[in-house]
């Protein structure tokens, strides 16, 4: 182990300006706030994040310069508070989701303790080794992120800033984000199947082109950032992936399930010929992917295991050292005055009593001491492999992983296998997750403070307080995103019933609809094919005795639904009353069950049962949910990749209940790039995602390897400044804006149960216009928008830096 001389302080020890004030304090929650929830927004669609530290250090400055002048040190309290929602924000959003696949809703107080006390365990762990890995391995640990942070803060204190180049992007993303997602003025996802039906001369009908591939691209602001910041090779394996899955595996499944007659691993009898390419995935690609995923994840945490074992060497190394260098605190200057270590003894203990007593957690004395144990473990390495190599190469879902193996191998010998067991061992892995995440984003916030000339002391206060604060919204905005894109869809499982039946109910409001054949047939349709139409206003058409009704979550008068608009596949427009007379029927109460057991067919998740508990609807989550289209109408989904491969290895070593065969396929292809000398999770995610995820963080690479080929090509030397660069401070922007605007738009969705969404809809309010077909159906409007996005990120990046 080796050291190098301390530098010398922007601010020298002697001097004490401002440093941890209530207004930074303030500041610092509410940007924590703001980029958490993007972060947890990013991380549910795409399984990524980006580091918050740089754009909270120039907003910092640009707010506190807009209100009078501030020290590098309060400002660098800000940065502090603030980096801390988007450490927090990946470890919740990563493993919670899980819960829904399990057959569980997430809970708002489970959420906050899981993410305030992984948090709060991350910064405590940190505090006995900062002196070692901070101070002591300077020369040998560079904390690339916390170096550019204070190469940041310093310059702003001289007056150099950026914070216009993110607050245009956070307009613009944001503006953006509403234009599709709530004024729906272009489409969402703009693409092309490869492959169409033609009628011969003799009248039959025939498939030609490419079956079952499509290519799809989502206009997302937010996904074109991140492609920018990670950059063109991990954007390219990462699309590279969705090629496989879209172009490669769904037509091979396709191709081969054309002959078959008997349905294959699909309870519902569907036959592969009768499948479009979405469904396809649902079946059998997104196995497939999670299998590939569990594989990377695996893989990159048995490549890391040198790294993670010598960091920890190290780690305790340091501290021994640490600990026989310090003298009396009161003697200690400014710069090196930590929190006491009994703050972390009687912290770690009262962590352990608040894990193993809080009700929402289930988590027993053994389980809350592997927290502690692991958490320390990874904590210690989490902040030394980021000393290293940075956050964006930290391995922290190897981390989880290992704890959930470890976790999930230790219940199976003690016979825990229940579904509460199972919602044991996520807590547990997800409590070490965040604590890990937050160990090395402390270290990077700690490194900073150490070159700014920060008090250590107020610097672990103010992590304490950025962890609490977001942790207060980071769970609402994974609640907020889930019930704002759940749906409430017919699914009758004949014969089965749900694991756990509560006492909850969902009311029904009921409208039989006298339809009219007359009307139907002078527009040509039946009433099979209004089902779709009329599930876009938020009614679902059903069978009933004496005909066909109405049905709906929402309370509404019976004219409105009257009035309600019915696009038909011509593209004509017509009122609900104008095809049939609407009256009021007695409302129906369903109870709401869960299916969390592995002795059934019945996927996990949350359903709706009758009088005599037999079940007819599914609640299918937003985030996870395996249903992806209705009646022809595409649902809001959050793929939430990583909590796919957490209810994975939970499923498959707790239940045994997987198709194996489908997840060994995705084992073997993250083998092969492996072999290939390829990085397997990356490209995994790319085969678990949608196409039309994986597309726009393809371009938003290209844009970057544009903007490093301008410049001349980018150098090891230059990556702290690339980070601070026009494009990546926009990106950064369009992050923040569209991911806030997407969850506000979901936050409406809920408080409106999608009246208010619906009234947003331009298209829908101008009814049968060549306007509003423009806005809802034409791929080149939509992608049209998208490439003017994409030249202004790339006319950005191409600008040298102020």
């Amino acid at each position: 182990m080796s050291h190098s001389p301390p530098p010398v302080p922007h601010v020298p020890a002697t001097e004490s300006p401002a440093e941890l004030t209530p207004r930074g304090l303030v500041l610092g929650s509410v940007l924590g706030i703001v980029f958490g929830a993007a972060s947890v927004f990013m991380s549910v669609k795409v399984g990524l994040t980006v580091s918050a530290s740089i754009p909270v250090a120039v907003l910092s400055i640009a707010i506190f310069r807009a209100w009078g002048r501030s020290s590098v040190l309060e400002n660098t309290i800000v940065q502090t508070v603030g980096s801390a929602g988007e450490s927090l924000a990946f470890g919740v959003a990563a493993a919670l989701p899980a819960l829904l696949l399990l057959g569980y809703d997430i809970d708002l107080w489970h959420a906050f303790l899981v993410s305030a006390l992984g948090g709060v365990l991350g910064v405590l762990m940190m505090i006995p080794l900062r002196e070692g890995l901070i101070v002591q391995e300077h020369g040998t640990l560079t904390y690339p992120e916390g170096t550019a942070a204070a190469d940041v803060l310093i310059a702003g204190e001289s007056g150099g800033t950026s914070a216009r180049t993110i607050l245009w992007g956070f307009a613009v993303g944001g503006l953006y984000k509403f234009a599709y997602a709530g004024l729906r003025l272009f489409k969402e996802v703009v693409g092309m199947p490869l492959s169409w039906v033609r009628t011969t001369a003799a009248g039959v009908s025939q498939r030609v082109g490419y079956a079952g591939g499509s290519l799809s691209l989502e206009v997302s602001p937010e996904l074109l950032g991140v492609g920018y910041i990670i950059g063109p090779k991990v954007a390219g394996i990462t699309f590279a992936g969705g090629v496989l899955s879209y172009l490669i595996l769904i037509p091979l499944i396709t191709f081969i399930g054309a002959g078959l007659d008997t349905p294959l691993l699909r309870p519902d009898g569907q036959l592969i010929r009768d499948m479009d390419p979405d469904t396809v995935r649902d079946a059998y690609v997104l196995y497939i992917g999670a299998g590939a995923v569990a594989t990377g994840g695996l893989v990159s945490l048995v490549r890391s295991m040198p790294t993670l074992l010598r960091a920890f060497r190290g780690g305790l190394a340091t501290l021994r050292a640490s600990r026989h260098a310090r003298t009396d605190v009161r003697h200690l200057p400014r710069t090196e005055r930590d929190l006491p270590l009994s703050v972390v003894l009687v912290g770690s203990a009262l962590l352990v009593l608040t894990m193993w007593w809080a009700p929402p957690l289930h988590i027993n004395l053994l389980s809350a001491l592997l927290i502690v144990v692991c958490g320390f473990f990874f904590v210690t390495v989490s902040a030394r492999v980021t000393g290293e190599i940075g956050s964006s190469s930290n391995p922290i879902s190897g981390m989880v992983v290992a704890t959930l193996l470890f976790t999930c191998l230790v219940y199976l010998l003690l016979g825990w296998t229940s579904a509460e067991d199972r919602f044991m061992a996520l807590t547990t892995a997800a409590i070490v997750g965040i604590a890990a995440s937050n160990g090395g984003t402390t270290a990077q916030d700690l490194k900073t403070a150490f070159l700014v000339g920060g008090t250590p002391r107020s610097q672990q206060v103010a992590l304490f307080v950025g962890v609490l604060t977001s942790s207060l919204c980071i769970g609402g905005v994974l609640v907020v995103l889930n019930r704002g894109a759940t749906a409430i869809l017919p699914e009758p499982h004949p014969g089965e019933r749900v694991s756990v039946l509560t006492e909850a109910t969902r009311t029904q409001q009921r409208y039989p609809w006298a339809v009219s054949a007359e009307s139907l047939a002078a527009r040509g349709v039946t009433a099979e094919q209004l089902k779709g139409p009329l599930w876009r206003q938020g009614l679902e058409l059903g069978a009933a005795p004496n005909g066909w009704e109405l049905r709906g979550w929402t309370p509404l008068r019976v004219e409105d639904v009257a009035d309600t608009d019915v696009r038909l596949p011509s593209g004509e427009s017509v009122k609900v009353a104008a095809l049939g007379a609407v009256r009021q029927a007695p409302e129906r109460v369903w109870r709401v069950g869960h299916v969390r057991g592995a002795d059934t067919s019945v996927p996990p998740g949350t359903y709706l049962v009758d009088e005599a508990e037999r079940i007819q609807y599914v609640v299918d989550p937003g985030i996870g949910g395996r249903v992806t289209s209705y009646e022809g109408q595409p649902l809001t989904r959050y793929p939430a990749p990583k909590a796919q491969l957490f209810a994975l290895i939970i499923d498959g070593i707790l239940t045994h209940k997987l198709p194996w065969d489908l997840v060994l396929v995705g084992v073997f292809i993250s083998l092969m790039l492996e072999l290939c000398g390829v990085s397997s999770l990356p490209f995994a995610v790319g085969v678990y995602l949608p196409l039309s995820s994986s597309a726009p963080i393809f371009v938003g690479g290209l844009v970057r390897a544009l903007a490093d080929r301008a410049r001349g090509g980018a150098t090891a030397g230059t990556e702290s400044e690339s980070d601070f660069s026009p494009g990546s401070l926009l990106s950064s922007g369009y992050i923040a804006g569209g991911a806030i605007a997407g969850v506000l738009i979901a936050g409406v969705e809920i408080a409106s149960n999608g009246a208010w969404t619906r009234a947003l809809d331009i298209p829908g309010r101008l009814g049968d216009t060549a306007l509003a077909h423009l806005f809802q159906e034409s791929d080149a409007w939509g992608l049209a928008v998208f490439t003017a996005l994409t030249l202004v990120l790339l006319a950005t990046a191409l600008r040298r830096r102020a």
